[in-house]
């Protein structure tokens, strides 16, 4: 073969090899990978409520009563597999096989309203259903201290009805609006407590997290309700003589998908 010819069939076999493609990630894909575990971590309840998960929360250890709480951010729920299931190092769990600890859920805590006029989208749809299946259940009011504390009782009584079976009326309370004292949180916070109080002839519960109880709520609250604290930690509130503590809101219910809060309820 003559030089010039060589040339040539390998100029034609340069030709046609086909140029090896570079994958390239795109970057919308990064992205939504990010997304997601931000979503699991840091993003709000009604992002995180209802993602599919596996493992939660480590149950406390020596906890027998447990309680969930619940709002319309925990979406369609199966009420006859609600239970907590751990596996061998009391970590909540979705599956039921293998080497694992089943326990029933206690109480049904069930968000009712909020501010002066909120009602959850899913209080009367759960409330019923938790009801007929003979759970102990409890109804809360999501506190809004810039608004008017009477009227704002006036929106739970209007909503929730009690049987004898059900624990007290709960006020979450949690955040103080900008420009709102202590004081004046406090005396709020009372006037709502007092008016409910009266209307059921039962003293409310009072929800809170470990610092609001011991930097802003007043003795007059602290020492006269039934305090239930949210610490998510291992470790027990700080705040003594509580009665309900929720330990997380990363926990695994058979029955609710994504996350719930669990409480551990003192003997």
């Amino acid at each position: 073969m003559s030089k010039t010819k060589k040339i040539q069939t390998v100029t034609k076999k340069l030709r046609g090899k086909k140029k090896q493609k570079v994958r390239v990630v795109s970057p919308w894909y990064v992205l939504g990978a990010l997304f997601f575990v931000l979503a699991l971590i840091v993003l709000p309840p009604w992002i995180r409520k209802n993602v599919p998960v596996d493992n939660g929360a480590r149950v406390p250890e020596g906890a027998t009563s447990l309680a969930i709480d619940i709002s319309h951010y925990n979406g369609r729920i199966e009420w006859d597999s609600l239970k907590i299931v751990t596996d061998r190092s009391g970590r909540t769990v979705r599956s039921i096989e293998g080497n694992v600890t089943i326990r029933p859920v206690s109480a049904v805590i069930i968000k009712a309203t909020e501010g002066e006029s909120s009602i959850d989208g899913k209080f009367r749809e759960y409330w019923v259903e938790a009801g007929k299946r003979g759970y102990v259940r409890a109804a809360y009011h999501f506190f809004r201290s810039s608004k008017d504390p009477e009227v704002q009782a006036n929106n739970f009584i209007s909503q929730v009805s009690l049987r004898s079976s059900d624990l007290p009326p709960v006020l979450d309370i949690e955040t103080m609006h900008t420009g709102c004292t202590r004081k004046a949180l406090n005396e709020k916070a009372l006037i709502w407590l007092g008016i409910v109080e009266d209307y059921y002839g039962v003293r409310p519960i009072v929800y809170t997290s470990d610092k609001f109880a011991l930097n802003i709520l007043s003795r007059e609250i602290t020492s006269n309700y039934p305090m239930w604290i949210a610490r998510y930690n291992d470790r027990k509130p700080r705040f003594q003589g509580w009665k309900m503590w929720q330990f997380t809101d990363m926990g695994i219910v058979t029955g609710i998908d994504g996350y719930t809060d669990l409480s551990v309820i003192s003997r």
